[in-house]
């Protein structure tokens, strides 16, 4: 199978080269390697520079947008103007951090998997984080089927079934929705451990806060199955505050008529979905 690689990349001069690395190391190489150079500040643009010169893999991309680490669009921004520069020529696309280190049969793994089974539009591994011990932990929604986005791979049929990713914060749920919605399963393998070398959030500045509950009304969950969610994550990140966060966000979004980003038939899907993942969750 061919496939290609994109990865939007900005103030990532601590850990490129470990995840360009790792890349080249894997026992199965993509056709090409995107680096979307956003607005960095750093020292990032000679790194890719670097590997562009040593590697025909490697092409490079300057991208010019806002220095803010602002989850959503920023990055989707730079994965767009990335995959404006490839063909069609693929069997499965990868949107990648640079700040990951995979393991070197990762791309063999995900590969096979989209041979084996046709109406897989998503895949991907599990991510570890390191703690204070030096120990890499696993950082996993409770949803094990949910690939993190760092590390997703889509077949070219669901990629094109969902018009590519949306530039909006839940990018990366809204893409899962919408496969289910077309067809596609989603597959998580946790043989696949990627090491996540800089913490999820923590380049987040503050107006990142309240787009969690902004995303959950942009993708038509209703009021009750996102007070449900924004709930479900304030335990896990024993946060009061981040409940209060999400649903502001949420009914900020609703009064100024945010636009949605999928359509009432698939949000109607996507609450049916969840309602029947939430009682499935309570029998358990």
């Amino acid at each position: 199978m061919d496939y290609y690689i994109v990865i939007p990349i900005h103030n990532e001069e601590a850990f490129l080269k470990s995840t360009l690395d790792s890349i080249l190391q894997q026992t199965f190489l993509p056709k090409k390697i995107i680096l979307v150079n956003d607005n960095s500040t750093d020292n990032t643009e000679s790194i890719i520079d670097q590997y562009c010169s040593e590697y025909t893999l490697f092409t490079k991309l300057n991208s010019t947008s806002s220095t803010q680490h602002m989850p959503g669009s920023k990055v989707i921004n730079a994965f767009n103007k990335g995959l404006s520069l490839l063909d069609d020529n693929y069997d499965f696309i990868v949107k990648l951090d640079g700040d990951v280190i995979l393991p070197s049969n990762y791309f063999d793994l995900i590969s096979a998997h989209f041979k084996l089974n046709k109406r897989l539009g998503i895949a991907g591994g599990f991510i570890y984080e390191e703690n204070k011990n030096g120990e890499w932990i696993l950082n996993h929604p409770m949803d094990k089927d949910h690939v993190r986005g760092a590390i997703k791979a889509y077949s070219k049929a669901c990629f094109k079934a969902i018009d590519g990713l949306k530039n909006a914060m839940g990018w990366d749920t809204v893409d899962e929705l919408l496969a289910r919605f077309h067809g596609f399963s989603i597959l998580t393998d946790a043989q696949l451990k990627v090491k996540h070398l800089r913490p999820t959030g923590k380049a987040y500045n503050a107006k990142a806060k309240r787009l969690q509950g902004k995303a959950m009304y942009t993708m038509r969950y209703g009021f009750i199955i996102t007070c449900i969610a924004s709930l479900k994550m304030a335990l896990k990140n024993k946060s009061v505050k981040s409940f209060y966060n999400n649903i502001l966000g949420y009914l900020q979004a609703k009064q100024n008529s945010t636009p949605y980003l999928v359509s009432e038939k698939e949000g109607e899907f996507i609450r049916k979905l969840r309602w029947t993942n939430i009682k499935r969750k309570i029998k358990a």
